[in-house]
């Protein structure tokens, strides 16, 4: 599943009565979202009561979710939940677990492989000339708009555009690429 930092098995946290969560390796507390970034960054992790020594990840991590749903970061449509509930009673319970996980992994899988074809896009791939054809067209359409833009200053249908103008708009398109494709690799991780 995740990628794992931690060669020494799972870190142990430690939930107490007051619903502190204490993080035994680095002797400190720590908060739910302390723990979903341990998530996002692979680092796993085992929550047990205190008091009780019961294994209580599963309920810490749906409680990671109950909050991130909250905050307006829902990922859980309201017909999956509706059938997710639905399923807890039913003779195919028992097989919802492993689907669900298999199909998580499927998941990552191919966004693995899209991830490598959008960076193929820029280096030659499959999708170089389409994303080639892209930025021709941007320029263009860059270009018709500067055109048609009037005012003291613009120039006249047809004349082309000065060399300083051109360069900098290529490089403010480069700089949009960039971004954009920092914002594929952060919504991959």
């Amino acid at each position: 599943m995740a990628k794992s930092s931690n060669t020494s098995g799972p870190v142990v946290i430690k939930k107490y009565a007051n619903r502190r969560l204490y993080n035994t390796e680095s002797s400190s507390y720590i908060t739910l979202d302390f723990l979903a970034q341990m998530t996002r960054d692979g680092r796993e992790f085992k929550v047990i009561d205190a008091k009780t020594e019961e294994d209580i990840t599963h309920n810490i991590l749906t409680q990671i979710i109950m909050e991130e749903e909250t905050r307006g970061q829902t990922m859980l449509p309201v017909g999956f939940l509706r059938e997710l509930i639905s399923l807890y009673g039913d003779s195919m319970q028992a097989m919802v677990p492993q689907y669900l996980e298999a199909s998580m992994e499927a998941f990552r899988s191919n966004q693995a492989q899209f991830r490598q074809a959008m960076q193929g896009a820029f280096a030659g791939g499959p999708f170089a000339e389409i994303a080639k054809r892209n930025m021709d067209m941007m320029e263009a359409a860059a270009q018709a708009f500067k055109v048609k833009g009037g005012g003291k200053g613009a120039p006249a249908a047809g004349a082309a555009p000065e060399a300083g103008e051109a360069k900098d708009d290529l490089a403010t398109l480069k700089e949009q690429m960039a971004a954009l494709q920092a914002k594929l690799d952060k919504i991959g991780e």
